[in-house]
């Protein structure tokens, strides 16, 4: 068997939809997200080796969906993939982008089954086919939302899965916001970690007056204060001496060099979905690096497929904040799993296992229904 002489055999494609822990649904100022509706991507090659994606996509991220990205997927880059040579999988991307212009999420979900297939062929695990690792664990934090007794049960739904360290979710009106994080810093007490994630929501008068009165409460960071474009009121909120966290403003690399320009963020929020793939997401981090910006892995709900990506990903980092955890939370948000053997999490950090590739595969179940 060699990765030199293998080619792209065929391409499959699954939807999957699951249900989010009732507790632990996310209501933001983009909405809930108390469902996904995804699409799981197998590849193989020639050689008979098997790689696993997740387009973890939804409309109100990127425009994309599970049928978007399965028509797209069956139609559009199977056709142009099939037949390439699995080596180098830079080169298949490359293939991607220009059949298919943006849809990230869904050329990511593609690009995590040739690199998933890639590095099994070299009989490694992904994160050293991305040049890791540089750890074996990874700490996470959980998103809280809602009000009253919605809000303390999902705090106590995280706490009984391990949480120490939580973002809440804001950006729906600053009277409410702060009577939100009060209670979760009630609840939590002075010395967890609590950050807040406007998701956009704050116009820039707002985010100011926010982010002084949420100061009594001491919040780790402000993640997205304003809306994705306003880079300035991002600039101007970074002043105010609150770390910020850019993540609907990073997407790809033009705009990772924007905010980079208009020094808007201490912080990116990487996606492998924004991204486009596991390779590219770890480009981007280590250009926010070289410019002296933290980052840490975001998310979009992954599932475990997705999440398996995401830890590989976040190992092959050279530097991955340390003050902030990342969102690699599949394990915890879904009241089942999609994966054989669930990822090491035990809601404080979640740890590579062995294996080649991604080291995981879905279900039998679900392997069985790939068309």
């Amino acid at each position: 068997m060699s990765v030199l002489t293998a080619r792209i055999a065929a391409v499959h494609t699954l939807p999957v939809s699951l249900p989010a822990h009732p507790a632990l649904v996310v209501r933001g100022a983009k909405g809930s997200h108390d469902r996904s509706d995804f699409l799981l991507v197998r590849v193989v090659t020639t050689e008979g080796v098997e790689g696993y994606g997740e387009v973890s996509a939804t409309p109100l991220w990127s425009g994309e969906d599970a049928a978007s990205a399965e028509h797209f997927v069956r139609n559009v880059l199977t056709t142009a993939l099939l037949g390439r040579k699995l080596a180098p999988p830079g080169a298949l991307e490359a293939i991607m982008d220009r059949v298919l212009a943006a849809n990230p999420f869904t050329k990511a979900g593609v690009s995590t089954a040739l690199w998933d297939a890639y590095s099994r062929s070299l009989g490694m695990p992904l994160v050293t086919a991305l040049g890791g690792p540089y750890r074996d664990e990874v700490p996470i934090k959980l998103s809280l939302s809602g009000d009253g007794e919605v809000l303390e049960k999902a705090y106590g739904a995280a706490v009984s899965s391990g949480f120490t360290s939580f973002k809440v979710k804001v950006g729906l009106g600053i009277d409410g916001d702060l009577t939100r994080v009060a209670r979760v810093r009630e609840l939590a007490g002075l010395g967890a970690f609590i950050g807040v994630d406007a998701n956009g929501g704050w116009s820039r008068a707002e985010a100011r007056e926010a982010v002084r009165r949420l100061s009594t409460f001491g919040p780790a960071f402000v993640e997205q204060p304003v809306k994705p474009s306003d880079l300035e009121g991002m600039a101007a909120v970074r002043s105010l001496g609150v770390p910020v966290v850019a993540d609907e403003s990073v997407f790809g690399a033009d705009d990772l060099a924007r905010v980079i320009r208009a020094s808007a963020a201490d912080v990116i929020s990487i996606y492998l979905g924004k991204s486009g793939g596991p390779a590219k997401a770890v480009v981007q981090g280590r250009v926010a690096e070289t410019f002296g910006l933290d980052t840490l892995i975001g998310s979009n709900g992954e599932l475990g497929i997705g999440a398996a990506a995401q830890l590989h990903v976040a190992c092959a980092l050279p530097a991955l904040s340390e003050r902030l955890p990342s969102d690699i939370i599949g394990a915890h948000y879904y009241a089942e799993d999609i994966l054989e053997k669930p990822l090491d999490s035990n809601g404080k950090r979640v740890r590579l296992t062995d294996g080649h590739g991604l080291g995981v595969v879905p279900r039998d179940d679900l392997r069985r229904r790939f068309r």
